[in-house]
């Protein structure tokens, strides 16, 4: 028997996710997040661009720190090139408006992937989450629950990673805090779990159901068949869904992240990524690999351990947190 939970609306009930307080907005947890990715660029930057023209030294020294910052060769060359026309273009002579013509082409190459996810079209919206295992997968649905209650939607969760039985008690502490209901089993087939998880949803009424997978490695082809499989059963009970299939990426894993995106995307058309843990690597720069080579909808980034630090994306924001100094 499934059992709904509405949320509290008890302002004397202890909240353990408010123990720490946060910065007063999330763009300044972006900057912070963000900051070892910009300790990466931002001193080397001052020092390439103090020449103030855009030169072939110049050029050579700005194209190894992109490379080695993990935006990749398509995305390196492409801002390169622009940053050759806007010189010739604009005649940059100082490094502040060098780096603005940067800062700008990196905008134009990010904004793209900033589509916010409109879980309104369908009741109930079905998100599948995916990832390999580490990538903080579990942890995401939990912010993710959090996020779509502050939307003032109603948020179910189904433990779908039946091989891992500290993935399904994670989810239920997630559940707990949330105040949400939580459908999972002792063992047994994810699809099934995933089912009965929708099936509870249409009968409650519920706004959006988050469907956790277990991890596995794009190598791992019987795993990735058989999330192909859960894919297959939604629609059964979902001819539409999933509406959203989210791929959770580890932002350290850098240029990694472009094999994982083609690998589940062709095993389950992924239709947004989630990129975690931002806040503990300089390979932020990534991004903009993925926006060149495997362009998908970043749908949330994550810079901290906070219930609250999984956000949409902003390419605005992103853009401004790496080249704040």
């Amino acid at each position: 028997m499934f059992s709904f939970l509405k949320k509290s609306t008890s302002a004397a009930q202890p909240d353990a996710t408010t123990e720490t307080p946060a910065p007063a907005s999330w763009r300044e947890r972006l900057f912070k997040g963000l900051a070892r990715t910009r300790a990466q660029w931002g001193g080397k930057l001052k020092s390439i661009f103090s020449r103030g023209k855009v030169d072939d030294e110049l050029l050579e020294e700005l194209e190894t720190l992109l490379l080695t910052s993990d935006v990749g060769i398509e995305a390196t060359t492409h801002l390169l090139d622009e940053l050759k026309k806007a010189a010739k273009r604009d005649k940059l002579e100082t490094p502040e408006a060098i780096q603005q013509a940067l800062s700008d082409a990196l905008y134009t190459i990010l904004a793209p992937l900033e589509q916010a996810l409109d879980v309104s079209t369908h009741k109930p919206y079905v998100i599948m989450i995916a990832g390999v295992n580490g990538a903080g997968k579990t942890t995401s649905i939990g912010k993710l629950a959090k996020y779509f209650q502050s939307q003032g939607k109603s948020v179910l969760l189904a433990a779908g990673d039946t091989f891992r039985a500290a993935a399904r008690e994670q989810l239920q502490t997630w559940g707990e805090r949330n105040n949400v209901t939580v459908i999972a089993q002792e063992s047994g087939d994810p699809a099934a779990v995933i089912f009965d998880a929708i099936s509870a949803a249409k009968a409650r009424g519920i706004d959006v159901v988050l469907a956790d997978t277990a991890g596995r490695l794009p190598t791992q082809l019987h795993l990735m068949d058989e999330i192909a499989k859960v894919r297959r059963v939604i629609q059964k009970v979902e001819p539409e869904g999933p509406h959203e299939t989210l791929l959770v990426l580890d932002a350290n894993i850098g240029q990694n992240a472009l094999q994982q995106v083609k690998a589940f995307d062709k095993a389950i058309n992924v239709t947004g990524l989630v990129l975690t843990k931002l806040d503990g690597t300089a390979k932020g720069g990534v991004v903009a690999a993925i926006a060149r080579q495997c362009p998908k909808p970043i749908r949330f980034i994550g810079v901290g351990e906070q219930i609250d630090d999984l956000r949409p994306f902003s390419a605005r924001d992103f853009v401004d947190a790496l080249f704040d100094q």
